[in-house]
Parts: C-alpha cells; structure tokens; sequence
C-alpha cells in the first residue's frame, strides 16, 4: 500500500469512539460479547459518492449494551451521525468525485444477554416516558393504525379486555394467518396496508413483525420494530441463527408495552421462520418445535442479535434521496442515484461477526 493511501486510511480512526472494557457489573456466564465488522465498498462510483452503515442501539438496556465503535477508510470525512426523531445512530462517509474505489470498514462491540419478561406475574418495572410512549403510538409512512389496519386490529381484539389480552390475540393471529414466503426480497418492506388491503399475508420479518406494531398502535397499546442482525447460531433453532458471514442474517423483531412490565419483547415472524425453514420441507403448526417457538417469542428473545434502531421513515444525513421506511442495511448513493443496498453488483458489503473474551 502507498504510503499517501495509508495515511488516509488510519487519519479516519481517531474520529471514532474506542472500545469500551465490559464493566464488572456485568461479568456473568449470562453475558456473551461480539466484534461485527461491515465492510462496504462502491462499485462503478460516479460524481461525489456517500455511504451510511447502521451502529448498534446506543441506549443500554438489561440485555444489550454497545461496546464502541471504529471506522476506517479512504473517506475524505467519517462521521458518527443520529437520526433526529428515533435517535438510530449511524457512520455517515463522503468521498469526492474521481475516487475510483470507495471503501469503508466500520467495526462494532457490544455484549448481550438472553431476554424474556414474565408476563404471568405482577411486575413494577420503572414507567417508560410518556412522550416515548406517544412517539410509538404513531403511524408511519408503511404502518399506518387508521383504516384496514385499524379495523383488522378490533376485528382480532374482539373480546380482549387487557393490553396484554389483546397483545396476545395480536400475536397468535399473525403465527396463525401469515407465513414466510421466501421469494421475498431481503426482509421485506413492512407495508402492512398493501399486505391487508390484497390478502397477501406473505412477506418475512420487516412485513409480518411491522403487523405487530401496526395492529397494537391501532389499538392504544404502545409498539415497536427493533431492527437488527443475527451473530452468533441459536442454542436452539438452526433456522434462527447466523454466525461468521452475517451479511444476508438482518432480522426485525418487536415490542409492546405493558405497564409493570415495561417493553416485552415478541417475534411472531420467527415462529414462521421455523414453521418454513427448521426441517426440510417445513413443518405444521402444531409441530412440537413449532409450539416451543411460538410459546418461547411471546415475551423472550434469545440474544445472539444485535439490536441496531426503532428507526422509521429515515432521512439520511446528507443523502439526495428520500426517506428509508427503515435502517436495517447499509446504504449508499453515487451520483444523484441510490444504490440498492441488495444488489451486489451495484454496492458490495460485507459483514461479519465473531464472539469475543470479556
């Protein structure tokens, strides 16, 4: 390498936050640690060139904290950049016109631990802000709570008096009435109105998750995507998991919340990811795996993921183009076009993940 290009490379790192020591607070078997690195590179770049990639949640929680983050490249800038509404923190690049090859290679620490909330008992967990609870009792561009959407949630309620009743007729619906149709592209779009609107309950994660949110905003009850990646295999589902190469393992998942209990964590598209995709040639819904699934992701997840956002309808800082319905992928744009941030031939990254030592 050139002694100049090298220069350029390194000049990027200080700009990035260092690596934090997992405190001794929460050392435990209960705890695991991961290193993800997403490299991205632009093909065939034409005018000046930009590229986003999506950091990890940056709020802490009892199941997921962020560890740090580096970046480099032959950017002439690198910056750590938020979405102004969600708070989806991501690393914002730039190059000039004539780069003839754009690189980017941002790396990630964070150390997570196995979810679940017992719903079957009373609880006093710490209320949630109110304006955070309005924020996602709110419709966006793909998931909007009036209309079909709203009709199709009371029409599933029916009888249900409780936010956790109704959150659980929610839940069983989707496992019974939607499936996961391979066909789709990457994980979907979460366009829930097209989705009821035609009948076609076919869709992966983004799709039938954002019908969670969608349907429990309908009904008053509070609801989020949480838009991630899969890094290390399941300890108890093949279909579940994704280690090494994680490039095509982004995942969605979602949550409600119940006072007492705070954020509870479900997964219905998961449960049809095992119905599809656990054995050969898929399996009934009644099948024990798929009952041990369905019972499991009403109120757990297991943790070999990492959360990035609850990001919608994101503006990219600096971008010529309009609004993403979310930041699960990396993105670029070259020019005045966007790349499709699922076509290899046009925007090349990958991501990889590995379990580390506290």
């Amino acid at each position: 390498m050139k002694r100049r290009a090298f220069l350029r490379v390194t000049a990027l790192a200080p700009a990035a936050a260092a690596f934090a020591k997992l405190p001794v607070a929460w050392a435990g078997p209960e705890w695991r640690a991961f290193e993800i690195t997403t490299h991205v590179e632009i093909l065939n770049p034409s005018g000046v060139t930009r590229a986003w990639v999506p950091l990890p949640l940056t709020e802490n929680t009892d199941y997921h904290k962020a560890l740090g983050h580096t970046w480099q490249g032959n950017a002439v800038s690198a910056r750590l950049a938020r979405d102004p509404r969600y708070g989806a923190a991501l690393v914002a690049a730039e190059w000039p016109a004539g780069t003839s090859r754009p690189t980017l290679e941002v790396v990630t620490r964070i150390a997570t631990r196995d979810r679940q909330v017992d719903v079957s008992r009373p609880a006093s967990t710490a209320a949630e802000d109110p304006a955070v609870l309005r924020r996602f009792l709110e419709p966006s561009d793909l998931i909007p709570t009036d209309g079909i959407v709203e009709a199709t949630a009371r029409e599933i309620i029916n009888a249900a008096k409780t936010d956790l009743e109704k959150a659980r007729a929610l839940y069983e619906w989707i496992v019974d009435n939607t499936f996961r149709d391979p066909k789709v592209k990457g994980c979907g779009l979460g366009d829930i109105k097209a989705m009821l609107e035609t009948g076609n309950l076919g869709g992966k994660c983004a799709d039938l998750n954002a019908l969670f949110v969608g349907f429990a905003r309908a009904a008053g009850i509070p609801a989020r995507d949480v838009y991630g990646i899969r890094v290390a295999d399941s300890a108890e589902f093949k279909s579940l998991g994704g280690s090494g190469d994680i490039t095509k393992a982004q995942h969605c998942r979602a949550e409600f919340y119940l006072v007492g209990h705070g954020w509870v964590p479900v997964d219905p598209a998961d449960v049809r990811k095992v119905v599809l995709e656990e054995e050969p040639g898929g399996l009934p819904l009644d099948d024990p795996q798929v009952q041990k699934a369905r019972a499991k992701l009403f109120g757990a997840w297991e943790m070999n993921w990492m959360a990035y956002n609850y990001a919608h309808d994101v503006k990219l800082p600096g971008s010529m183009g309009g609004l993403l319905p979310f930041l699960m992928y990396p993105q670029a744009e070259t020019g005045d076009s966007r790349r499709d941030s699922l076509d290899p031939d046009q925007f090349r990254y990958a991501i990889r993940s590995r379990e580390i030592a506290f």
